[in-house]
């Protein structure tokens, strides 16, 4: 699976899992929330989002109590069905002021809409008497770049916590009798003892873990070797000690194959594909993973825990965000922020997420992620989520640098460059396009 594929499928699946359906599919024209307004009250809402026909038919419920509930107000979507198409599609919109009323926006583009200004700012509405959801109902770090100045620009949708899967036939194959879930209720869940997990997977013929090339894996194995990323508005990994010294140990692992980069598996041999043939001890992803167990794994196999810290404490993971916001130039103010506010409700959230992959971004609608108990311990994704960060906002702000950062990365990865002079390259690659501090 590509890269932007893999990106993909963590927005469109574990983010964008909470797209929803509309009655009408069809692309609109002219201003925002123009097309087809009548003049008996009816009022037509434009809104976008990414993923394919089946993503957006899983939605219909929350439409249909949606129009129940405002019979005033129909929506009409207008989807696109790749993520890489859809911001450039959406910015385009936003330049030539046609854009949707309300639409998505991912956790790598949210920064740079928000330095346009073309988002209304939500505060004053979310702590009104017609919001149906508050700013306090939602987690602090997950809005990532949708804050600036204290002020909001995007509420997150839904969320998926990035989690280490691991795989206890694999671990026992391997001669692993301790359980990482029951050494992380003990406290006893370090970065040393992970690794010397995936010394002995490795050893018994297996990779350690696979990890998608992205923030959300990258990130988290920074903050649990106890290192920064971005320190005070400065890219700080290259340099900073104990981030280098995971990265270094990302790259070891990469080149001596302890870890498997699961954007450079082939696609008959997938990184999901590896997991449920137990060919590895632990996998990366978010709560999406479940579907990938469900075509081909046996489920009681497998459990989730977080990752590791250096002394056995809880450290905050990176979590996968998308973000519904409203449209400045909307024509109907009012309506467009109902939509938002409902559709990001716990109510919302429950009709959009049942049944699904994503993990609820609001408090109170946990049991869309501890009903059925699966995994055994499910209330880790929750863990995740609460004390979790969503991709930093003096990163996002820059339109382009996570995937730079990323791109970057692989080639250090692949070994195509060096550790070293790799590291000196990030941090020259980052400073340019960031330009001058402030």
């Amino acid at each position: 699976m590509s890269a932007v594929k893999r990106r993909t499928v963590l927005a469109a699946v574990a983010a964008a899992v909470a797209l929803s359906v509309s009655v009408s599919a069809c692309s609109g024209s002219g201003g925002a929330g123009s097309t087809g307004d009548a003049k008996d009250g009816k009022v037509t809402l434009r809104w976008s989002t990414w993923g394919s026909a089946e993503d957006m038919a899983v939605f219909k419920a929350f439409t249909d109590e949606f129009t129940r509930k405002y019979p005033n107000i129909t929506l009409k979507l207008e989807p696109v069905a790749s993520y890489e198409d859809y911001h450039p599609k959406l910015i385009t919109q936003l330049t030539s002021r046609t854009a949707p009323d309300v639409f998505y926006v991912g956790d790598d583009y949210i920064g740079k809409l928000v330095a346009d200004g073309v988002l209304a700012p939500l505060d004053e509405q979310l702590a009104g008497p017609l919001s149906k959801s508050r700013p306090t109902d939602f987690f602090e770090g997950i809005y990532g770049g949708a804050k600036k100045g204290g002020v909001t620009f995007g509420v997150p949708n839904d969320t998926n916590p990035e989690v280490l899967w691991f795989d206890k036939k694999a671990l026992a194959a391997a001669g692993i009798t301790e359980d990482p879930a029951a050494l992380n209720e003990a406290g006893r869940w370090t970065m040393a003892k992970y690794l010397e997990m995936n010394a002995k997977l490795k050893d018994s013929g297996r990779y350690g873990s696979i990890f998608w090339n992205w923030y959300g894996a990258n990130y988290s194995l920074v903050n649990g070797f106890g290192g920064k990323v971005w320190d005070n508005g400065t890219f700080v990994a290259p340099s900073h000690p104990k981030a280098r010294q995971a990265l270094r140990t990302l790259a070891d692992g990469y080149r001596d194959k302890t870890f498997a980069s699961a954007d450079l598996l082939p696609e008959g041999n997938s990184a999901a594909t590896q997991f449920v043939k137990h060919k590895a001890g632990f996998y990366a992803g978010g709560r999406w993973v479940i579907e990938g167990i469900d075509k081909g794994g046996d489920r009681e196999s497998y459990d989730v825990v977080p990752f590791p810290s250096q002394t056995g404490e809880p450290i905050p993971g990176a979590v996968a965000a998308s973000y519904l916001t409203l449209n400045k130039d909307t024509k109907h103010p009012k309506e467009a922020f109902t939509f938002l506010s409902e559709f990001v409700s716990k109510e919302g959230q429950q009709l959009r997420l049942k049944g699904g992959s994503a993990v609820p971004s609001i408090k109170g609608a946990e049991n869309l992620v501890t009903e059925g108990n699966y995994p055994a311990h499910a209330r880790t994704f929750l863990d995740v989520r609460d004390k979790g960060f969503a991709n930093y906002p003096d990163e996002v702000a820059v339109p382009g640098l996570t995937k730079a950062i990323n791109d970057h990365l692989m080639k250090i990865w692949e070994g195509k460059v060096g550790f070293d002079e790799g590291m000196t390259q990030l941090q020259s690659l980052v400073d340019g396009m960031k330009g001058p501090k402030g």
